[in-house]
């Protein structure tokens, strides 16, 4: 009970620093991928998204240290308010949810898809992936990504499908199914993926992948496109890996 108290609290008090609402055409596109994007050239507010040191994503195989990370989470069964635009679809859950890494509160904002990955996971950019985006008391953001390839249907992502398809605005689904039981994590430190690329997020990566069936990515992908962002330098960030 008293971690659903901070976690409620936390959203309440997160300043509103996100990406544009996704119901609105954003002001830029996503590129091939592979070549940097340039975001800055069309709108000089997104100067850090080319010159930033600590840029989003990478290659989390380029780690430097390998570590245990106190890390929890609670997550469940969620109401969510269903948002759909140009290269995204969005989740928006009320507060309540969450994780603990190190000895600070995340509260669960909202999640979103990018296919395919945007972080490189055991040499290659898995078809799909889910960031579960978190912000704490203090302003700060933790994201969680989640990496899908291949395999049994998803619930979560099959709940999210069928409200597409008919057009709603809610969705009820188990976000539990979307997060590994207990994860190990790549924990660095990044930004936003898109402009305005904010810096100093909290980035965690799932080691483990999970699974969505093949019609499931198809369909993410028919929605989305090519979603993601171009593997930006490390510039010698750290980057914690699982212990072995």
């Amino acid at each position: 009970m008293l971690i659903e108290m901070f976690l409620s609290s936390a959203a309440m008090l997160l300043p509103n620093l996100l990406a544009p609402d996704p119901g609105a055409d954003p002001d830029w596109v996503y590129g091939d991928g592979e070549l940097p994007e340039k975001w800055s050239i069309d709108n000089d507010s997104y100067a850090v998204c080319d010159t930033g040191q600590m840029q989003s994503p990478i290659v989390l195989s380029d780690t430097n240290a390998r570590a245990s990370i106190a890390f929890a989470a609670s997550y469940g069964e969620a109401d969510g308010k269903l948002k759909r635009g140009r290269g995204k679809v969005q989740v928006d859950v009320d507060s309540g949810m969450g994780m603990v890494s190190g000895d600070t509160l995340f509260s669960l904002l909202q999640m979103h898809f990018h296919t395919p990955a945007e972080h490189m996971l055991h040499g290659e950019r898995y078809p799909l992936v889910v960031h579960l985006v978190h912000g704490s008391r203090d302003g700060e953001f933790a994201v969680l990504g989640v990496m899908f390839e291949e395999g049994d249907a998803n619930p979560a992502i099959a709940a999210i499908l069928d409200a597409l398809e008919s057009e709603g605005k809610e969705v009820m689904l188990d976000i539990a199914s979307l997060v590994p039981e207990r994860p190990d994590l790549y924990r660095y430190m990044g930004s936003l993926t898109t402009p305005p690329c904010t810096e100093g997020v909290n980035w965690h990566v799932a080691d483990e992948v999970l699974e969505a069936s093949e019609e499931q990515i198809a369909a993410m992908a028919r929605i989305l496109g090519a979603s993601n962002r171009s593997l930006q330098p490390l510039n010698n960030r750290l980057i914690i890996g699982p212990e072995d």
